[in-house]
Formats: structure tokens, C-alpha cells, sequence
């Protein structure tokens, strides 16, 4: 791999976020690029709330292939897309922007990347299973249309106001999986063959409460900060599978790689610069 040359032919993508220094997204992608030896590059951009439109507007402008959206500026830029895509408007978040034809297209990968997560890393079907998922934003619904769209039986949404079940229920319109909403508080007596923890819960060593998990179960917490949270280290004390969220992340970001470059992407590059970066951060 030689040295990075960036020239006048380069051609940028970026993420879009607000705080967005900490970002793995300009490490994760610069490392594809450069092992697929293509001439583009990737930066982080923070973007004030409030400014979403004209930052949108700009990077057409200023020429850019794409970018990626994270917090808190999915729903923001969802209403700042010219085309949508299925999954964006149903979940109405935008986590992939594609310039398409001079258009600005809304992508969302974290549905199909979670979908990838649970069949390539974690081996789980969700066909006839149940799943406890924590929170209902905008991670908590790509993840239940994906399994909704796998077959899953019935849904269980722990939060501290069950009312704000409404818009991830909206996102399974037509899927037959059925949709519950509980109190955060009562979720330690559901039981569930999956876990998924949508909330920042855990990333500073708050403890969430575990479901009735057993052997066969999956566990999974979307954080990816810290390596192994309070909730991965309960469910594997009980005997059950638990990974992070770095799997997601890596999948998610292989989906816009592939839509940005019609290549695919080099996902074992991609998750050996994410590790190492995050190493050197702890």
C-alpha cells in the first residue's frame, strides 16, 4: 500500500455529524480506498444543527460522490433528499447519501447492514424468533425493519415511554410482525431469543436490564465504545452469545462503500483499521 496522494482528480466523500471528530467512518473508508488503490478520499465534516440544508446543498456544489450521516442528523437530511429510498422512508433516517445523476439520493444501509451483521457474524436467524430491543430512535428501527423483513415473530420495545413506540411501529407497516411496547424497567421479566440495545445505555458503565436469555440467545449492543459493555458482560455470564456494535457499523459501511463505488468492499481491511483505531483511542 503506498503513499496516499490526494490531487485534483481525487474524489471525496465524507460523513456529516454534530460532534463528528470522533467518527471511525474517514479511518474505516480511507483504509478500503487505499486498498483498492482508488483515488478518493474521506473526511469528517461537522455540521451544526440547524444548518443540515445548505451543508446537503454543498456537497453537491463542491462536487462530492456521497457521504454518510450520523448523529444527530439522519431525520434532518431525510427531509433534505431529492429521492428516497424504501427503507429511508419507512424508517425516515438517511445514513448514505449517493449523488446520482446530478440527484441527491437517501439511502439507508443500517437496515440491510444489520441484516448482514446477524447472518455473517453472529450466524442468527430471526425467522419465528422473538427480539427484546432497547430504545425506539433511529438504530432501534433500521434494526427491527431488518428483522422484521427476516421473518421475526414478534417484537418487544423497552422504553422509558412506551408511547414512543409509534414511529419504529409505523416503519413495519405491512410486515407481520407483531409490535410490543413495555417500560424499560419491566424488561428483566421478558424473555427474548434476541437482545438488542439501541440506546447509549452502557457506554459510561450504566447497567441495563437483562431479559430471560438462554444458551441459544444473541445479545447484541449497538455501542461499539466500550469493547465490551455492562450488557455483553451480563449476557455471556448467563450463558448466551453477545457481541458489540462494530459489526454493524463495519456492515453498514461496506453497503455505502459498494453504492459510492460499485466495488466491493474490502470489509477485512475495513474491520482491521477500525480495531486499531479504536485500540489506539482506549
Amino acid at each position: 500500500m503506498g503513499e496516499v496522494r490526494v490531487g485534483g482528480a481525487t474524489r471525496v466523500a465524507a460523513v456529516l455529524g454534530f460532534p463528528v471528530a470522533h467518527s471511525l467512518s474517514p479511518v474505516i473508508h480511507n483504509a478500503a480506498f487505499a486498498a483498492l488503490e482508488l483515488d478518493w478520499t474521506y473526511v469528517a465534516l461537522p455540521v451544526e444543527p440547524g444548518t443540515v440544508p445548505v451543508a446537503v446543498a454543498g456537497l453537491r456544489a463542491l462536487g462530492f460522490e456521497g457521504a454518510n450521516v450520523t448523529m444527530p442528523h439522519k431525520e434532518a437530511v431525510a427531509d433534505a433528499m431529492e429521492e428516497l429510498t424504501d427503507d429511508a422512508r419507512r424508517l425516515h433516517a438517511v445514513n448514505t447519501i449517493q449523488l446520482r445523476g446530478g440527484a441527491l439520493v437517501g439511502h439507508n444501509t443500517d437496515a440491510p447492514g444489520f441484516a448482514r451483521f446477524l447472518e455473517r457474524d453472529a450466524g442468527f436467524d430471526p425467522a419465528g424468533r422473538t427480539a427484546l430491543v432497547f430504545g425506539a430512535g433511529g438504530a432501534a428501527r433500521a434494526c427491527a425493519l431488518a428483522l422484521a423483513r427476516a421473518g421475526l415473530t414478534r417484537i418487544v420495545v423497552a422504553l422509558r415511554e412506551p408511547a414512543r413506540v409509534r414511529p419504529l411501529a409505523q416503519a413495519l407497516d405491512g410486515y407481520p410482525t407483531v409490535v410490543e411496547a413495555i417500560g424499560f424497567d419491566d424488561a428483566a421479566m421478558a424473555e427474548a431469543d434476541l437482545v438488542v440495545n439501541g440506546t447509549p445505555l452502557g457506554a459510561h458503565g450504566e447497567t441495563i436490564p437483562l431479559p430471560k436469555v438462554g444458551p441459544d440467545a444473541l445479545v447484541v449492543d449497538l455501542l461499539y465504545r466500550p469493547a465490551s459493555t455492562p450488557l455483553q458482560q451480563a449476557a455471556r455470564a448467563a450463558g448466551a452469545k453477545a457481541f458489540g456494535g462494530l459489526g454493524l457499523l463495519l456492515h453498514q459501511a461496506a453497503l455505502s462503500f459498494e453504492l459510492w463505488t460499485g466495488r466491493p468492499a474490502p470489509l477485512e481491511v475495513m474491520s482491521a483499521a477500525a480495531v486499531a483505531a479504536l485500540a489506539d483511542q482506549t
